[in-house]
């Protein structure tokens, strides 16, 4: 029996010679190319990317053949690159639409197919859907070996790197960023961000110190997600050298993580606050900011004072794409570590956020805990959490039937004053503290997040939420 293939919030993802095998990743781009004929967009060809996991290029050579096979073009990378990248290459070549071969922040033993609309936004729910139909249909892929491809120049290598690069040196102020002097460490976590940050900032008078920089399919020591838990020798490395701020990339480099420059790592959601201040006050944008229902009440008192609109969606940046685009929307972000820039394409990029980071220091003369306190001064002061519990596949029903049923009147001895269902089973209470209580789009894990005003009541409220779920 074929393995069905679901599309989570971000494609599909399985684990290496188990599910993830070449078997599944033909049927899916053989769904993808069914899909790109219904749609009427293959004739704009298809740009396909891949990571630094095990077998990924040829994972991806395969998924170039059987497009070929059907008659698509494809824009083969002839190397590792990050995911934002495909997305680019999508909009400069005018693309039908992208393939990514990459996993993202899963462990080493994982692998995925992230498919990207011709807008280069992440895969709708209803393009997804009709892609898996496709692939369930259990066509049998056709295949055109990636020789006579390229002989019929159906197969074509894209090194994306210097139209990318030069794109986004024009979103910041390259040239003052380079003379800066700043001490920068940067953990590319093993993934396809390595490079980046030292090609762009290497020119003038910083001192950019890499590690993990190398590709290595195992990811040895470390989950590549850029979270406090994964980023001990980056925070380490920090304190040693006495650097100005450290920046970490993902897997496929579209999530970024901040180490401020005392080695404490600033949570997802102070940074992607700390984005949208910079964005309104010292850029001086206005525009929409769209934020999934796990990122931070902060946005909302930021749209406030600058009397700009906060839209709000689920989980997972096919939700805040739409919005970006149609809303023309100034930054769109999720608690992830994930966030997108108006200018730039409707996807999350952590290289841009890490310059716009670096030029909030320079064009303000703080330090990143300096730029904080700034923050809080603004909008009070917010800490955030989250636990990541793994859990038998077969309890998922038991879990959901346990919260559906449970009516609780407070959390962590605050009142609740609003629950909802948009993605999860959220509990916003009295103190305007928050809890959110649902399931990973990707993996067997049920996620537990909690904000408030100091660290010990997001503990006291976390500890809650795990005893309402009851694993």
């Amino acid at each position: 029996m074929n393995t069905p293939i679901k599309f989570g919030t971000d494609g599909w993802r399985a684990v290496i010679a188990e599910d993830f095998n070449f078997a599944n990743v033909r049927r899916c781009a053989q769904g993808a190319a069914d899909y790109l004929k219904s749609a009427r967009l293959a004739e704009k060809g298809v740009v396909i990317g891949y990571d630094h996991r095990f077998a990924s290029e040829d994972f991806a050579a395969a998924t170039a053949e059987v497009l070929a096979g059907n008659g698509i073009r494809v824009y083969l990378s002839p190397k590792a690159i990050s995911t934002p990248m495909v997305c680019f290459g999508v909009l400069l070549k005018k693309a039908g639409g992208g393939v990514v071969i990459t996993a993202s922040h899963n462990p080493a033993r994982w692998n995925g197919f992230k498919y990207r609309e011709e807008n280069g936004a992440s895969v709708s729910t209803a393009t997804s859907d009709k892609i898996e139909a496709l692939i369930a249909a259990n066509k049998t892929p056709a295949q055109m070996p990636l020789d006579a491809a390229r002989a019929q120049k159906l197969v074509e290598n894209l090194d994306l790197a210097p139209d990318y690069l030069n794109h986004i040196g024009k979103m910041v102020d390259l040239k003052t960023l380079n003379n800066a002097g700043l001490n920068i460490i940067v953990d590319s976590m093993y993934g396809v961000g390595a490079g980046y940050f030292k090609t762009l900032l290497g020119n003038g008078n910083n001192k950019i110190t890499e590690i993990n920089g190398a590709r290595n399919p195992s990811f040895p020591g470390i989950n590549p997600e850029p979270i406090a838990v994964n980023l001990k020798n980056l925070t380490a490395l920090v304190k040693k050298q006495k650097a100005d701020v450290g920046l970490a990339t993902d897997g496929d480099a579209d999530r970024i993580g901040i180490v401020d420059e005392t080695g404490c790592f600033l949570t997802q959601l102070q940074t992607f606050a700390l984005l949208a201040l910079y964005l309104l006050e010292i850029r001086g944008e206005r525009g929409a900011i769209v934020k999934t229902v796990t990122a931070t009440g902060m946005l909302d008192r930021l749209g406030e004072i600058y009397k700009v609109p906060v839209i709000e969606t689920p989980v997972g940046f096919k939700y805040v794409a739409p919005y970006m685009i149609a809303q023309n929307a100034l930054i769109g972000g999720e608690e992830s570590g994930g966030y997108g820039f108006r200018g730039h394409i409707p996807e999350r990029d952590s290289i841009p956020a890490g310059l716009f980071m670096l030029d909030f220091m320079v064009k303000t003369g703080k330090s990143p805990s300096q730029l904080l306190r700034y923050l809080y001064s603004k909008v009070g002061e917010h800490h955030y959490d989250r636990v990541d519990v793994k859990f038998p596949a077969e309890k998922r029903d038991s879990i959901i039937k346990k919260l559906m049923t449970s009516r609780p009147q407070d959390i962590a001895g605050s009142k609740i004053v609003k629950t909802d269902t948009v993605d999860g089973f959220r509990y916003i209470l009295a103190d305007s503290s928050w809890l959110l209580i649902r399931f990973s789009g990707t993996e067997p894990v049920l996620r537990v997040y909690a904000e408030a005003g100091d660290t010990d009541i997001v503990k006291r409220i976390l500890a809650a939420g795990r005893e309402l779920t009851g694993v």
